[in-house]
């Protein structure tokens, strides 16, 4: 009979089926044994097992001696090889079933009868002579659920997908993979497996190569084009065993290539090894997600600290760096709504700066202000104070808002003394430029309202109250190089400073005199701290 290299190839392949079914569920019993069935059946099967393997020989060595270079292939010459180990596994099938009726093993008389099946279809097709026979159409019951699972639990277990248009081949495969503890999804053709792997989250798929519609090689290829399918690993199994075939898969992107019928031993590893890839593949894909969330995560910080950063240099320009602190940070109560605090007041300014802006041209009147306001302005820093105001040559600066500090009274005669030296430093160089200036400071403390002035766009951060009204008529008062106090500050720093009495003084906005004492000294003490 004449017949091509491809017919061939077409042929084995369905002989291969029923064998698969008849080797398969024939070690799936022996297994079923070890796990603490009876023995009794344990001979029969291990025959059914064998004489399946020596058709599997007879397959695989088919045309034999014919020359299929030439189509010229002996059909008879395969039916007289395989029908004496076909008739030995028949009989063996046979009383097998009787003996699993006997015992009652119900389970063990359907899958005997399914490889009766498989033997009956084997028989017709060897001894049709048909060089183009049609599928195996063995068929096999839907799920099983009496499988019992293995013992032991594979190193990898996973979601499998098995795509196989035979069911027996289907359910074979579902059955070993749950025992080894598998989640088992079904396809029986190509568009249902990309339907399902589009669906569900699969670990690997396991593809026949010849199916209707959609075949091995087209799924593959679809794989190899859809990049959230990309990664799937996919292992063929299929009973074509042309050379050709393996490497067109291998190239179109499966991890391997298993002939029907399969070793379970190989089988098992292969899966265990693209498992195992599979998932350090999603591990890896994981971590990268982790980083480049983290990296976004860290862009977004750095880019609000940044607009933090900018935020606050404009703010500092209007407030002091406390209170601006207090306004980016945004964690504690709205520190510009109004409120009442106790607060120690100093105000200061230049001591004949009228006649000297008369007499200068304005440029160096703004030189002189700018030296002066930088010099005043890092000691307010430096001391924690607020900058309630300039207003030209005069300051307004007041402690313990917005951020309350225990020893407001000390740090305000601290700053104050160190202005006096600075400022001293300043005159020096003023007189030299014809300059005739000197500074002045008075300090009082007391209860004030505080929080935000002005209009939308344009705030500054004030206090209003007696006190303040107090120390800016104390600053009036003082003679150049004097920092005036009310007693009550003075009471407060006694043991710090070195006072004289100035008398009382009689100011406007104030009924009665004001005691007043002249700041001279501070005795060599550090800051307290309490």
């Amino acid at each position: 009979m004449n017949i091509d290299r491809a017919a061939i190839a077409h042929l084995r392949h369905e002989l291969r089926t029923p064998l698969n079914s008849i080797i398969g569920y024939s070690e799936m019993l022996l297994e079923g044994l070890a796990d603490g069935g009876t023995a009794t059946l344990e001979t029969g099967l291990r025959e059914v097992r064998e004489g399946a393997k020596r058709l599997l020989v007879i397959i695989n060595n088919f045309p034999g001696q014919s020359r299929p270079e030439t189509g010229e292939v002996d059909l008879g010459q395969l039916s007289a090889e395989a029908n004496g180990p076909l008739d030995s596994v028949a009989a063996a099938v046979d009383a097998l079933k009787d003996a699993a009726a006997l015992m009652g093993a119900e389970s063990a008389c359907q899958d005997l009868d399914r490889i009766a099946r498989a033997v009956a279809s084997l028989r017709h097709m060897i001894a049709s002579g048909d060089a183009w026979p049609k599928r195996s159409t063995v068929t096999m019951a839907d799920a099983l659920n009496h499988a019992a699972p293995a013992a032991g639990r594979p190193k990898e277990a996973g979601v499998i997908l098995v795509v196989d248009d035979n069911a027996g081949n289907r359910e074979l495969l579902r059955r070993q993979l749950i025992r080894e503890g598998h989640e088992v999804l079904l396809g029986a053709s190509g568009r249902e497996a990309l339907d399902l792997l589009r669906q569900q989250r699969v670990d690997l798929m396991l593809l026949d190569v010849l199916m209707p519609e959609i075949d091995g090689y087209e799924v593959l290829r679809q794989l190899k084009v859809t990049p959230a399918l990309l990664n799937i690993p996919v292992l063929m199994i299929s009973a074509l065993d042309e050379l050709e075939s393996v490497v067109r898969c291998i190239e179109l992107g499966a991890e391997d290539y298993l002939t029907k019928p399969f070793d379970p031993i190989l089988l098992r590893a292969r899966i265990g090894a693209c498992l195992e890839k599979k998932h350090l593949r999603d591990r890896e894909a994981m971590h990268l997600r982790e980083l480049a969330e983290w990296n976004e995560k860290l862009e977004h910080r750095v880019a609000e600290q940044v607009l933090l950063v900018d935020r606050l240099g404009r703010l500092k320009r209007f407030f002091s760096p406390q209170l601006a602190d207090l306004i980016v940070a945004g964690g504690a109560e709205d520190p510009l709504k109004t409120h009442r605090r106790e607060v120690t007041v100093c105000f200061l300014d230049l001591r004949g700066f009228t006649a000297f802006a008369e007499i200068v041209e304005p440029e160096e009147v703004m030189s002189v202000l700018r030296g002066y306001h930088a010099e005043m302005g890092r000691l307010i820093i430096e001391h924690e104070g607020t900058l309630e105001r300039f207003t030209g040559d005069g300051m307004m600066i007041f402690f313990n808002d917005p951020v309350p500090v225990h020893n407001a009274a000390e740090r305000t005669i601290r700053m104050a003394l160190a202005m006096r030296t600075r400022v001293a430093e300043l005159i020096a160089n003023w007189q030299k430029l014809g300059y005739d200036l000197d500074l002045g400071i008075g300090i009082a403390q007391g209860y004030a309202t505080i929080g935000a002035i002005g209009y939308e766009g344009r705030l500054d951060y004030g206090a209003i109250g007696s006190v303040t009204n107090l120390a800016s008529r104390l600053c009036g008062e003082a003679k150049p190089g004097q920092i005036l106090v009310t007693q009550r500050v003075l009471a407060i720093v006694d043991e710090l400073v070195e006072a004289e009495p100035v008398g009382e003084l009689t100011l406007k906005g104030f009924r009665r005199p004001v005691t007043a004492y002249n700041i001279v000294r501070l005795y060599d003490a550090p800051l307290t701290s309490n």
